[in-house]
């Protein structure tokens, strides 16, 4: 594609609003979903470490 100028660029022949309208939805939804997994792993780090790992039990009801 060729344009002639900036705002023929960002027209893009009527469907500029659009097209930069989809890029910006897609690129907020992106930044969301860093956002909100971020959060949930530092629930799951904080969660894990209040919670402790116990040792499997030998056969036989012994150990551990």
């Amino acid at each position: 594609m060729n344009w002639g100028s900036w705002s023929e660029f960002w027209n893009m022949g009527g469907h500029g609003g659009y097209v930069w309208s989809a890029y910006g939805v897609t690129a907020a939804l992106v930044v969301l979903e860093v956002l909100l997994l971020r959060a949930r792993l530092g629930r799951a780090r904080r969660g894990s470490s209040s919670r402790r790992v116990r040792p499997a039990r030998a056969p036989g009801g012994q150990g551990g």
